[in-house]
């Protein structure tokens, strides 16, 4: 299909928790201007609908998961998609950008939906790599047994590489941070945007080349760069995954307590 002919979908950001950071924490190279500068770092999870499409993209994590992290925690999401009168059985498709406990918290809140998930992503939260703690701190084994009880349920979509899920709504891995790590590429009235996850943690990850420390393979991670520039319509259509510089850009809904953003 060509763009002209694809469905156009809403797209929220769901932001649920913060934490206070220093500029320096975020990026792997030294950086211009005070290191020790407050830069904190949001989190979120994002909807995608229109027509008979209703998806989720990533679960957060629980207010149990914000205490053991010392997290602030804002909102369940599941609270948040309640606001929007969406209860969490009527979600019928659920994108796990990548593992880390704060992207694949939740599941089990889902019960009526298709996971879908990088294989390259499942077989490197279970394989050799997390026997090194630099990397499996960022996951939660319960998370984990979570997705894997669902995957032998045969809840769990397994994909590889780029995937169409839907007319104007893709799925590619870009790797990077985790082995398996996806972006979704999705059409909407203002044209193609991308989640970029945290293939881009702030945009000033992106503009400067400078990636967030969290890496798995830094070549995949500057190649991931280039892929969702390519993706996207201009650098505005990028959204990355945990930069509070999406809820000034963005117009908040009109709901008491929810801090929802329309991206498109």
């Amino acid at each position: 299909m060509q763009p002209d002919d694809l469905p156009r979908y809403e797209v929220l950001a769901i932001r649920y928790a913060s934490v206070a950071r220093v500029r320096q924490s975020n990026f792997l190279h030294p950086i211009d201007g005070d290191p020790d500068a407050l830069m904190p770092l949001d989190f979120f999870v994002w909807l995608v609908r229109g027509g008979d499409q209703l998806l989720l993209v990533d679960t957060g994590f629980s207010k149990v998961s914000a205490l053991a992290r010392q997290r602030a925690f804002l909102q369940e999401p599941v609270q948040a998609l309640g606001a929007l009168g969406i209860a969490p059985d009527e979600i019928r498709d659920v994108a796990i950008t990548h593992l880390h406990y704060d992207h694949a918290g939740n599941v089990n809140q889902f019960r009526n939906a298709r996971i879908w998930l990088q294989q390259r992503e499942m077989a490197y939260a279970t394989g050799r790599c997390m026997c090194d703690a630099k990397q499996n701190h960022f996951f939660a084994l319960d998370d984990i047994s979570v997705v894997l009880k669902r995957l032998y349920a045969g809840d769990v979509r397994l994909i590889d590489g780029m995937h169409r899920f839907a007319p104007g709504i893709e799925f590619h891995r870009v790797g990077g941070h985790t082995d398996g790590l996806q972006v979704v590429r999705v059409m909407t009235a203002r044209g193609w945007v991308v989640l970029a996850s945290d293939a881009a943690h702030y945009y000033e990850n992106l503009e400067k080349q400078n990636p967030f420390p969290a890496i798995h393979s830094l070549d995949d991670m500057l190649a991931g760069y280039a892929l969702i520039r390519q993706l996207a319509d201009s650098p505005d259509h990028i959204i990355p995954g945990h930069d509070p510089q999406v809820c000034a850009l963005f117009p908040p809904l009109n709901l008491s307590g929810s801090s929802i953003h329309r991206i498109a």
